[in-house]
Formats: C-alpha cells, sequence, structure tokens
C-alpha cells in the first residue's frame, strides 16, 4: 500500500506539480506539450506618484514539453497626483521560453530555462516600468528551479534593454514555495511563497529590493493567487517610491 500511495504522490507531481507557479515570480517547469494555459496576475500599484492597477489577460501556449510561446495583452489604469490619469491599452508583450536543461529524480526535479520577453509599445508614455512605458523593450533571462514534494526554489537572472527609454535594467528574482498539504490525486494543494526582487537601473541609477508575500490554491489544472509586495530597499526619485502592490490573479489549463 506505501508503495502505491507513493507512485500516486509522484504521478500526482509529475502531471500538475504539489506547487503551481510562483506569484511574483517565475519558474522553468513547464507541462506537456500541446497544453494551453489562459491566465491573469492583476496588480495594484500604490506609489508617492499615485496608483495605477494593471490588468493583464495572457495566453500561454507549449507547442513541446520544453518550449513555451506567450501574448499578453494588458489594460492599465493610472491616476497619478500631477493630474495625469487615463485607462488604456498597455503595452503589449510577447514572451518565449525554452527549456534546455532538465533532471529528475525520484519527487524531485531541477531545470533551467532561457526567457525573453519583447514589449511592444501600444501603451501610453507613461513611464510605469514593467507596466508600460511606450517604448520597445527587450528582456533576456534564465531561470532555474529546483523542486521537491515538500518545498521549491526558483532564481531568476536577467537584462531588460530599451534602446529609447532610460529603463534598462539588470533584475534578479529568488523565491521559495511551501505547499501545506500533503501530496494528493486530483492535485490540491495550498502553497505559500516568499520572493524577492532586485532591481538595478543603470542609467537612472536607481536601485529597488522588493519582497512580496504570497499565498496560493492550486487544483487540478486551476490556481487562484494572492499577495502583497512591499519595498525593502529603496534608492529612487522620491516621487517613484513604492508603498504597496496588490496582486490578484488566476490561472486555468487545459
Amino acid at each position: 500500500m506505501k508503495h502505491i500511495l507513493w507512485v500516486v504522490a509522484l504521478f500526482a507531481f509529475a502531471k500538475a506539480y504539489a506547487q503551481g507557479p510562483p506569484i511574483t515570480a517565475d519558474k522553468p517547469i513547464m507541462l506537456g506539450g500541446g497544453s494551453f494555459t489562459t491566465k491573469t496576475l492583476t496588480e495594484i500599484r500604490d506609489t508617492e506618484r499615485g496608483t495605477a492597477t494593471y490588468v493583464p489577460v495572457m495566453f500561454h501556449y507549449l507547442p513541446t514539453s520544453n518550449s513555451l510561446f506567450a501574448v499578453h495583452l494588458p489594460y492599465i489604469n493610472y491616476d497619478f497626483d500631477d493630474g495625469r490619469s487615463g485607462s488604456t491599452l498597455a503595452d503589449i508583450k510577447v514572451l518565449g521560453k525554452y527549456q534546455f536543461y532538465r533532471k529528475d529524480a525520484t519527487g524531485k526535479t531541477f531545470r533551467v530555462v532561457a526567457k525573453t520577453f519583447q514589449s511592444i509599445p501600444t501603451g501610453d508614455k507613461v513611464d510605469l516600468i514593467g507596466l508600460s512605458t511606450g517604448f520597445y523593450e527587450g528582456y533576456y533571462g534564465i531561470v532555474s528551479g529546483y523542486e521537491t514534494l515538500k518545498y521549491g526554489i526558483s532564481t531568476e537572472v536577467g537584462y531588460n534593454w530599451s534602446p529609447e527609454a532610460t529603463v534598462d535594467e539588470f533584475r534578479a528574482k529568488f523565491g521559495v514555495g511551501l505547499p501545506l498539504l500533503k501530496p494528493q490525486y486530483p492535485n490540491k494543494q495550498i502553497n505559500l511563497f516568499f520572493e524577492y526582487t532586485s532591481s538595478l537601473f543603470t542609467e537612472r541609477d536607481w536601485y529597488q529590493l522588493l519582497y512580496a508575500q504570497g499565498i496560493q490554491y492550486a487544483g487540478k489544472n486551476i490556481t487562484f493567487d494572492l499577495a502583497v509586495q512591499l519595498p525593502l530597499i529603496q534608492n529612487l526619485d522620491p516621487t517613484r517610491e513604492l508603498n504597496y502592490s496588490v496582486f490578484l490573479g488566476t490561472r486555468y489549463t487545459f
């Protein structure tokens, strides 16, 4: 009976994983080829400059088990203290991933992915970094992840390049996920996430370190996310300092 239960747990891990994806971070684990995911991750960002609500509709498709192509169609509403406000389409993003390393063992896996984001300047030029700048941007990074039935660790390092705007950025992320329930099939899990984001804006000589505390419900093929992100270190223009961000998300995989 113990062996049967162990096989069932491994099957659940292989098909849906004990943890869903991180909330503000990323991870390299992909589902099977031919799968399709629709998702959103709304961000409500409050800064000394004003507030913005960012609502992306994302379509992710995996042609194979180690590749991903996605399109993010975002809507944004902003209200600044200087009187500017509006609701508009933000910068559309095209995402590509390729998993070039994978090592699996009993109840655990380690994977590494090359990742790129291309931001198309369809949004207003409101200088909302990471949301809508109105300029072309290209991000290139490496995502790695180690996951077991008891915890998951993800890292990301990359560079965001914008030839026309001053938002070039070295970016690093680190996240830890902890499942609160024992592995089960069909998959049902409540996960806690502890996530850090470090950003160095080279042309503006700004630095920011953010911490996000999140909780997630992961079902068989659906997840619901909630996270609050706060600043730990900020060396920015005082009008751009972050007070907090709230993230609300869901995803469904076919």
